[in-house]
């Protein structure tokens, strides 16, 4: 391992252990909510991208592209209640294929598919009948594709054309639609419906298609239109009614202080009318005109007389000149003729009544009659028909408002309190994560603070044998008195010791590697010296 890294690693374990059980315990803590940290941001980058594989499958077929997947130890996850399969982005191509070969999923054949398989042989019941269900299946596959449409079945009456009757009867057509979860069709939706059937069905009028959701509701039934029954269209017309007049009253007396009610006599049946209407043709000139006149002049015998019992003429005994004049004029003037087909629908308003009650706290100084008037014009009334308006001021009751002023305040402090709820969780897990990163900050500061300040170390000069003034030789060493004098070139000269030697040896050495790597000595000196600093 090389020098620095074992120097770093010496440094830190001595600054460990000048750590208080304290100090330990915090940096215990921030290291292990690091390490969390950096497993978890490891796995949530780790996971893989999840794609739907199929989407509205059977349970048969949803069963058998899972055990596929186990099979080949792909994950996957179920969501839509289980009717769609999420595999990660890698896999969903290949994962498709092998559905697919294994015959994944088995969705019988639809629409003019059916066509494919039919052979030379088919009679001809059995094409129209194939082509119809081919018909059906196309117009349930292009309702499935609307918004908020789960399912859909049609089912088609075509009679059959002959020679033998005078009058084929109409084609008609049953749509039956289930809904996504939460979503309720509009009566544009139903409309939509009803158009896109009839309009891809020869001979099919909008008014014999059937719509009916998965509840059983008729949303549009044949001869009534998309309306559907007679109690929903008067609920509707109350509903619209309603609305306007309390649009009126809102801006007069302020929201809250007045209530409306309708009750309207709708009909339930529907009705066809056929007229024809002749009028004059003012200023036209005449298809064809003729005239004739006769005049005759004369004279004549007898004048017959009357009649006798034998139904004889009986002579009148008189006679004279006679003359005859006539004249006859015909004129074929041009007439104008009008001929009105008309289907009456259900839901004709055959009587309603309005009753308003105006809060009497907020109605001083208001005229009824005006009030009147503005109510009997927002909701179209006709006395002709029998319509009858009611404005009346009466105090209104504070209770039910007291009670939802009680419940919206408890509500809005609860919501508050969830709100301040998660702003404290938001608060705690940022605490959290931040106090990890001061403890952290403030390990790392402690071990550098801990280290002395460094300055460089005088090493003193470089020292060479060579250089080391030589030991002076003994010349004499004194004697004891009374004897002789010994003389100082019988005694040897003094030398130095091996472990003498051995020591000037490796001061040698330092004072090389001095020469040679001085920046290396300064730092391991440093070390030695950071070890040696009290606890």
């Amino acid at each position: 391992m090389p020098p620095q890294i074992t120097g770093f690693f010496q440094r830190f374990g001595s600054g460990l252990k000048g750590f208080t059980t304290g100090q330990r315990t915090v940096a215990v803590i921030g290291a292990a909510l690091l390490v969390v940290g950096i497993i978890a941001l490891s796995a949530w980058l780790s996971k893989p991208t999840m794609t739907p594989l199929f989407s509205g499958l059977k349970d048969t077929d949803a069963n058998g592209i899972v055990e596929q997947l186990r099979k080949d130890n792909v994950p996957y996850e179920l969501s839509d209640g289980g009717s769609t399969i999420l595999v990660p982005e890698a896999k969903v191509y290949d994962e498709r294929l092998k559905a697919a070969a294994a015959g994944l999923p088995t969705a019988a054949a639809t629409g003019y598919s059916l066509l494919d398989k039919m052979g030379v042989t088919s009679s001809e019941f059995q094409q129209s009948i194939t082509y119809k269900r081919a018909l059906e299946g196309e117009l349930a596959s292009t309702i499935t594709a609307m918004d908020g449409v789960k399912t859909a079945a049609v089912r088609l009456a075509i009679p059959e054309k002959t020679v033998f009757v005078s009058k084929t009867p109409d084609t008609t057509a049953s749509v039956f639609v289930e809904t996504a979860p939460g979503t309720t069709l509009s009566g544009d939706k139903v409309q939509a419906i009803v158009h896109l059937t009839s309009a891809a069905i020869e001979n099919l009028k909008p008014a014999n298609v059937s719509v009916v959701d998965s509840q059983g509701n008729v949303l549009s039934s044949v001869g009534g239109g998309a309306a559907g029954s007679a109690t929903k269209q008067a609920s509707d017309y109350q509903q619209r009614t309603s609305d306007a007049v309390k649009a009126v009253m809102d801006r007069v007396v302020g929201p809250g202080n007045s209530t409306v009610a309708v009750a309207a006599d709708v009909t339930g049946e529907s009705a066809q009318q056929k007229s024809e209407t002749f009028s004059n043709a003012e200023g036209a000139l005449p298809l064809s005109e003729s005239s004739k006149s006769e005049k005759y002049t004369g004279t004549g015998g007898g004048a017959a007389g009357v009649l006798g019992p034998d139904n004889i003429a009986v002579p009148g005994g008189t006679s004279g000149n006679g003359s005859f004049d006539s004249s006859t004029a015909t004129k074929n003037n041009a007439v104008n003729k009008v001929t009105e087909d008309r289907v009456i629908p259900p839901g004709a308003v055959k009587r309603q009544t309005i009753s308003v009650a105006v809060n009497q706290s907020a109605a001083g100084g208001l005229n009824l009659g005006s009030l009147t008037s503005l109510v009997t014009a927002a909701a179209g009334i006709d006395t002709a028909r029998g319509d009858v308006v009611t404005v009346e001021v009466v105090p209104f009751s504070t209770a039910a408002a007291d009670q939802a002023a009680a419940s919206l305040e408890a509500a809005k402090a609860e919501a508050e309190a969830k709100k301040q709820a998660a702003f404290f969780g938001t608060l705690i897990t940022a605490g959290s994560i931040l106090l990890g990163l001061l403890i952290l900050a403030l390990v790392i500061a402690l071990v550098l603070r801990r280290r002395q300040k460094r300055e460089p170390v005088d090493l003193g000069e470089r020292l060479d044998l060579d250089l080391l003034p030589v030991m002076p030789a003994v010349s004499a060493i004194a004697a004891p008195p009374m004897t002789s004098a010994i003389p100082m070139t019988a005694l040897p000269p003094l030398q130095p010791s091996p472990s003498q030697l051995e020591d000037e040896m490796h001061r040698l050495e330092i004072d090389s590697m001095v020469a040679n790597n001085p920046e290396k000595v300064a730092d391991y000196l440093r070390g030695l010296m950071d070890d040696r600093q009290p606890v």
